[in-house]
C-alpha cells in the first residue's frame, strides 16, 4: 500500500509511545511515536486529524510518515 491517507487518532498512550489511528471503511492502524513527523517529544492527541502512509510492520499494517493536519 502507498499514498497518503487521512485518519483520526483513536487513542495514543504518551507513556508507552504508541496508539491507533482509525480510517474510514478500513481497520485501525497501529502508530508508534517514531513514525510521527516533528522534533522533540512526538505525541498525538485523541481526535486529531492526521495524514499518514500504511506500511507493513512486524505485526501487521502500521502508520508511517504521520503528520498532524492543522
Amino acid at each position: 500500500m502507498s499514498g497518503l491517507i487521512t485518519g483520526t487518532v483513536k487513542w495514543f498512550n504518551d507513556e508507552k509511545g504508541f496508539g491507533f489511528i482509525s480510517r474510514e471503511g478500513e481497520s485501525d492502524v497501529f502508530v508508534h511515536f517514531r513514525a510521527i513527523n516533528g522534533t522533540g517529544r512526538r505525541s498525538l492527541q485523541e481526535g486529531q486529524q492526521v495524514t499518514f502512509e500504511v506500511t507493513q510492520g512486524q505485526k501487521g499494517p502500521q502508520a508511517d510518515n504521520v503528520t498532524v493536519v492543522s
